[in-house]
């Protein structure tokens, strides 16, 4: 069981997740163990099911999806009979109105819709991944030299569902550098699957850029890929100034990660997100939401 803490009922809400007792299998169970390292953490499996996904086909996966996990349309601008393939729907865009971003240049928002955690001073070389398990930003990017200017500052991580929004935004105005990207795996990143690969971020396939904002410092940003995401789209311009809240790209199908690097003494983040991630919980957030203010020298 999954708990996640909700913001506004104060309360702790079990999740429901899309194809859970496969997950299950596949990392806590011999034979699932050994089907993940041969089969389903390879880049073919998840392509040929992207592929699917893209197709006509996989739109009558849509309405049972939709009813299952209790998903918000009206908040889409398609209708659900209007989507061409299960991608067209996976990666909908939500009505203007739906997400309201706090232009404030002060407020640190989140990137997009998910399961959040955030950990404040953090020791490069022992980032936390899941409780037990840690990772080192250098590993995650393979580059020291950028890696070093994140000593003892915040690490940000946000967990997308398959259920989720997936599309992912600037947190403030500034310029986004080009992307790097780094080939891996494809391992789920559930949970569950934190819960087993030891250095799963560093494992999986991954793209990061530097954001100079305007008023929070420069971000390191990374998309971390995972099972069945066909492929992770960069929409952004390099170079070009964006405005805060302006789509930096999407996953197509599957779970994905989002992990945001700031340096240190940018920003306070919000005291529940804090606590509640020293404890183990993710907090739901949506795209635009206030997690953090910024720190006045």
């Amino acid at each position: 069981m999954i708990k996640v803490y909700n913001r506004i009922t104060h309360e702790y809400e079990e999740e429901n997740i899309a194809g859970k007792k496969f997950i299950k299998w596949t990392y806590e169970t011999p034979i699932g163990k050994s089907i993940t390292e041969l089969i389903t953490k390879r880049k073919i499996f998840s392509k040929i099911y992207g592929k699917f996904c893209d197709t006509k086909f996989s739109a009558k996966k849509i309405p049972d999806f939709v009813k299952d996990f209790n998903i918000d349309m009206s908040i889409a601008e398609k209708d659900i009979s209007e989507f061409n393939s299960f991608n067209d729907f996976f990666v909908r865009n939500l009505t203007s109105t739906s997400r309201p971003i706090d232009q404030n240049k002060d407020i640190f928002i989140s990137p997009g819709d998910g399961r959040i955690t955030i950990y404040d001073n953090i020791d490069l070389n022992n980032i936390v991944q899941i409780k037990g398990l840690t990772y080192s930003l250098k590993e995650l990017i393979k580059n020291d030299v950028i890696a070093e200017k994140y000593r003892n500052g915040i690490c940000i991580i946000l967990r997308l569902c398959p259920t989720d929004y997936h599309r992912f935004h600037f947190v403030d105005s500034g310029i986004p550098c080009e992307t790097h990207k780094i080939k891996g795996n494809y391992y789920s990143v559930n949970p569950i699957a934190l819960n087993s690969i030891p250095k799963l971020f560093c494992e999986n396939k991954r793209e990061w850029c530097l954001f100079k904002s305007e008023n929070f410092g420069e971000i390191l940003t990374i998309e971390v890929g995972a099972t069945c995401v066909g492929s992770i789209i960069q929409t952004y311009t390099p170079n070009k100034r964006v405005i805060k809240g302006e789509e930096k790209g999407y996953f197509k199908f599957g779970g994905s990660t989002t992990i945001l690097f700031l340096e240190k003494d940018k920003v306070q983040i919000d005291s529940d997100v804090l606590e509640q991630s020293k404890q183990g919980y993710e907090c739901k957030v949506l795209f635009g939401e206030k997690i953090g203010t910024k720190i006045s020298k």
